[in-house]
């Protein structure tokens, strides 16, 4: 199959129209499914809870098109949606787990028992380490040390300041350093 240039301005006037909206749809899935998994799989950590929610992202962004203005760019947009959808779903489990950050040690032990995870001792515990930081805090990491996002553009994503996400960012790597400090 031959790969289609990806032009966003022409698959924005495409999803406007009715008539080609499903398939400029699919485009749009194709174009962004692996990224948005991740961003939402390091949130989530299990694979088949990153696929629900990728899922529920993807439903959410067709059911709310006609509401996509363009002020945004396209994967602004869907990046914002994704990282909502994580966000209460996590909220969701935790109220149906009585989830505490003390639970957070936990991750290992699915971590472990998730096929897809093919990491050594030390990715297991960064993990473990991301995975017991505030939601919030844990998103902006992600972002910027997996993505490589630069704060400007996170900012734009998540509707936060600069300066806050700096501050975030630099709780998040302390405590993660704490974190592999207390198991020397």
């Amino acid at each position: 199959m031959a790969s289609v240039k990806w032009n966003e301005h022409q698959i924005v006037e495409q999803l406007r129209d009715v008539s080609c909206r499903e398939a400029a749809f699919t485009l749009v899935v194709e174009h962004f499914k692996e990224q948005l998994y991740w961003q939402i799989r390091r949130m989530v950590l299990s694979h088949d809870d990153a696929d629900d929610v990728l899922q529920n992202t993807f439903i959410k962004a067709w059911t709310g098109l006609d509401g996509f203005r363009g002020e945004a760019k396209l994967s602004t947009w869907l990046f914002r949606i994704a990282s909502n959808e994580t966000l209460n779903f996590l909220e969701r489990k935790r109220q149906a787990l009585s989830l505490d950050d003390a639970a957070a040690v936990g991750v290992a032990a699915r971590l472990e028992s998730d096929p897809f995870f093919d990491g050594d001792e030390t990715a297991r515990q960064l993990q473990e380490a991301i995975a017991s930081l505030p939601d919030k805090q844990r998103q902006v990491f992600n972002l910027k040390y997996y993505e490589e996002m630069k704060y400007e553009d996170m900012s734009e994503l998540l509707g936060t300041s600069v300066g806050a996400l700096k501050a975030s960012y630099h709780h998040a790597v302390k405590k993660i350093s704490d974190f592999f400090h207390a198991l020397d």
